[in-house]
């Protein structure tokens, strides 16, 4: 398989209406990493993926900080944000230049200088070199390093800033181990994600077999993710507790933003997402999102749906569920969909024999001989069509990584591929290779002449 990479996590902080989110939005586009036409993923909060001089960390715009507490809500605000400074590798601390210092910012940097955080403080809303000189000298008496002048307006000193970011990351290892422990058996990392309340911690504890996370009907009870380990056998498995995912618009949507963070960083380290869904609630629009998330990290997905045991008298509105779901998540159509009850335990015996059946398919690599013979018997079935009055050749193809498995075929013209052909090797090697459950992904590459290095246009699935 290969490795799984945690990303680093920048903070960008302030106090509120310092242009947090405007220097968020320029940073984020200054980014040059692959965008993914995943259909249902929808990035619908303040946290990015950003890729400079070949290093990536997740970016997270943060609520304003007030030290007067005000509302219960910016209490909450300014809790999740000191959360944030916590938990993160860099912090950006953006002042505005044209209010100039106040109360607020003096407190915010007494609290970093304290933290042996790495801290980059930035003055916002400097536009101009003659702003520069202007703006800039009242905040040398908070008695920082250094100040960098930026502007989120107009995109002023963005290669500054991530060029220090990147130079601060910590140094990420080539390779994560996947094994257990010394004993070399595979760890099979799952992490428990969903909406608040569905009963997530619920279910663990029943897979545990005893009381290990606290359970509350209470939405947002589980601040962070939280690892348990479990033996079966010879077997190994993470179990991984996340926070509620909930949709945009609610309240607490930017309280609760960094424990989304938390749980997309799960996502990032997890072999397999269980999206667990209420069966009682139905399937919605934000089950469907947080399953894009899954897909959009290319993990395998597992689609639970618990409180089963709710309609076990209700067959009608069991068979409405369960095509409901299959509608709603048609792009990912491989996931299996299991019925489970984590109160009284109905499904829960059927659940592993399933998730190694998913690992075992996900993690699996295959000959480049027997890859090849596919690929022959599908393009002679039915070629490519031409592109622009020209045949497009498809000379071999190999394996490339696995967690998902993950294929490049070599090509004429990688532009050339229609969507539809995609989808139909998809299927071809699915078949053939028996990986009914779990995303495949194929890309093009241009055949490289004598001398020269592959290139070409890439699609995956």
């Amino acid at each position: 398989m290969m490795p799984t990479k945690y990303l680093p996590l920048v903070a960008l902080i302030g106090r509120p209406n310092v242009g947090k989110s405007s220097l968020f939005n320029r940073l984020v586009g200054a980014r040059k990493a692959i965008v993914d036409p995943t259909p249902g993923v929808t990035r619908d909060r303040h946290y990015e993926k950003v890729s400079w001089q070949e290093r990536e960390f997740m970016l997270i715009d943060t609520g304003g900080l007030e030290s007067d507490g005000g509302s219960e809500i910016n209490r909450l605000i300014g809790e999740q944000t000191r959360q944030a400074m916590a938990e993160a590798d860099v912090i950006l601390l953006l002042f505005d230049g044209r209010e100039g210092v106040l109360p607020d910012d003096r407190e915010v940097v007494e609290i970093l200088r304290r933290s042996a955080k790495k801290v980059h403080y930035l003055v916002n809303k400097i536009d101009t070199f003659e702003q520069t000189a202007k703006l800039l000298p009242p905040f040398y008496e908070l008695g920082v390093a250094e100040l960098m002048p930026v502007s989120g307006a107009h995109g002023l000193g963005l290669s500054d800033i991530l060029d220090r970011v990147i130079a601060d990351l910590p140094v990420q290892p080539e390779e994560e181990p996947t094994a257990g422990d010394l004993d070399g058996s595979a760890l099979i990392r799952m992490a428990f994600i969903g909406r608040p309340n569905v009963g997530k911690s619920s279910l663990i504890n029943r897979l545990l077999g005893e009381e290990r996370m606290v359970v509350s009907d209470l939405p947002g009870t589980t601040r962070d993710s939280v690892d348990t380990l479990l033996v079966r056998g010879d077997k190994k498995y993470r179990l991984i507790d996340t926070a509620g995912i909930r949709r945009k618009g609610k309240v607490r949507e930017r309280v609760e933003k960094f424990s989304v963070v938390r749980a997309l960083h799960t996502l990032e380290q997890c072999d397999l997402a269980l999206i667990i869904i209420d069966a009682e609630e139905g399937v919605t629009e934000q089950d469907t999102k947080i399953i894009g998330y899954g897909l959009e990290r290319g993990r395998a997905c597992l689609v639970l749906l618990n409180k089963w045991d709710l309609l076990k008298n209700d067959r009608k509105k069991q068979q409405h569920l369960l095509s409901e779901v299959e509608r709603a998540v048609h792009f990912a159509g491989f996931a299996p969909i299991h019925q489970v009850s984590a109160r009284t335990g109905i499904g829960v015996g059927k659940l592993f024999p399933l998730i190694d059946k998913v690992y075992q398919q996900y993690s699996q690599k295959f000959p480049t001989a027997r890859l090849n013979r596919i690929l022959g018997e599908a393009v002679q079935a039915h070629p490519p069509a031409l592109h622009q009055g020209r045949r497009i050749k498809l000379y071999y193809v190999t394996q490339i990584a696995a967690g998902p498995p993950t294929l490049i075929i070599f090509t004429n013209d990688p532009k050339g591929i229609h969507f539809s052909y995609l989808r139909f090797l998809i299927n071809q090697f699915r078949e053939a290779l028996d990986l009914s459950q779990v995303p495949v992904r194929i890309f093009f590459r241009q055949r490289p002449r004598r001398g020269e290095t592959a290139t070409g246009t890439s699609v995956k699935q």
